[in-house]
């Protein structure tokens, strides 16, 4: 092999990276050793297609790695604790995994003394930033190439490329880029690319192919899904599995609004049926058993936690530190959460939990209470007010 040319290509099976594929051995002459990082959403039978057209396109070697468990344990993990959702709509699906796939790919190339290493990122978007960070700061001596990017490339200057050089994919299809995984599937086209335009319902890859009503207990240790009715699995499994259950009444769709880390806006659909539930389904278990105190603070630091990840600052310490918060406010939150789906829709119906601090002696909010007369309430009142009183008679006059 000649390793002065040798390139590793993360690869995806995806328009863009196709076109790395071809465009890097026959243009370019670079002995290219295609990598996937499998981080979920994909079957075996579709790794198995992805790695067949990999090979099809002409590279010199393909590896799959799988890193589902390893993605969960190191960000989806912290995402559930942080109940984080970017602008109050998006999971994080595609930029929580692309951290993890980037270390994965790096580590590869250093593994096989790749001197160069490629992605097919395009210079508009957020993925460029989050992959050469990584890169850059785990293999300085790698050097990095963007062949979309350096090159300026439109999809359907690709499309023409690829189809000229003979490699037969359904452009159809490729109309919308899908990204698939563990947390949520990302779906871009040109819709996306204005302000006013939603998705086909054709454009998600789960179609809505049950009706009525299904009834779900999910049940969380300590912030982490452990079980689903019941059934004991690892949380990455009852992930998967609940993205399964729900996606069939087309639950978790919605259009993500934001500002991108180079500064312009950007817009993008997805559908997340088992991050949208999880999340929100802790986040009742969680108010049930916090105080208003944990409460609060976990929800700016989360915040903060889910913007670094999206910035591409994964490998900063303060991450490490904000890991150690969430975790540390999980301890309490164990229960069960009950859950009903329905078409495009799913309602929580409460919660069951030892620690459900609704269960106080104190009284019932709203009702009758147990532990203070109403004169202590009075009293109470009257010092919780003198701020504002103190306030509104100085100023009154001004």
């Amino acid at each position: 092999m000649n390793t002065s040319k040798k390139i590793v290509l993360a690869y995806s099976g995806g328009l863009d990276t196709s076109y790395c594929a071809v465009h890097l051995s026959k243009d370019k002459n670079f002995e290219v050793h295609a990598v996937s990082v499998n981080t979920g959403g994909f079957s075996n039978e579709e790794m198995n297609t992805i790695k067949n057209k990999a090979y099809a396109l002409g590279v010199t070697s393909y590896k799959n790695i799988d890193a589902i468990s390893s993605f969960y344990q190191k960000v989806v993990k912290y995402l559930i604790f942080g109940n984080v959702l970017k602008n109050n709509t998006y999971p994080l699906s595609v930029s929580a995994e692309r951290i993890i796939q980037a270390i994965e790919v790096i580590e590869y190339a250093k593994s096989i003394d790749a001197k160069y290493i490629a992605h097919g990122s395009t210079g508009a978007g957020n993925d460029q930033v989050r992959f050469d960070m990584i890169f850059q700061t785990l293999a300085p001596e790698i050097e990095i190439i963007t062949p979309i990017r350096d090159q300026q490339l439109s999809r359907q200057e690709e499309i023409d490329y690829l189809t000229a050089h003979g490699v037969d994919m359904s452009w159809e299809k490729a109309k919308y880029s899908i990204n698939k995984g563990l947390w949520g599937t990302s779906v871009g086209g040109e819709e996306t690319l204005t302000s006013e335009k939603g998705l086909p319902e054709s454009a998600f890859p789960s179609q809505l192919t049950k009706t009525g009503k299904k009834h779900l207990t999910l049940t969380f240790d300590k912030g982490e899904l452990i079980a689903i009715n019941g059934d004991k699995q690892a949380p990455e499994k009852n992930i998967e599995a609940l993205e399964n259950i729900a996606s069939a009444y087309a639950i978790g769709r919605d259009i993500h609004v934001g500002d991108t880390i180079v500064g312009i806006k950007g817009r993008v659909g997805f559908e997340a049926a088992a991050a949208l539930i999880t999340i929100k389904a802790h986040h009742l278990l969680e108010k049930h058993t916090l105080t208003k105190w944990q409460l609060q603070h976990k929800e700016y630091l989360a915040n903060f936690y889910g913007m670094h990840l999206h910035e591409g600052q994964y490998l900063d310490p303060v991450m490490r530190d904000m890991e150690a918060f969430l975790t540390s406010s999980q301890e309490k939150v164990s229960g069960d959460v009950m859950v009903t789906l329905q078409p495009y829709h799913f309602s929580l119906d409460g919660i069951i939990s030892k620690n459900d601090l609704m269960q106080s002696k104190f009284g019932s909010y709203g009702e009758m209470n147990t532990q203070w007369t109403a004169e202590e309430a009075k009293g109470f009142i009257k010092i919780n007010g003198n701020q504002n009183k103190i306030y509104q008679q100085i100023h009154a006059e001004s």
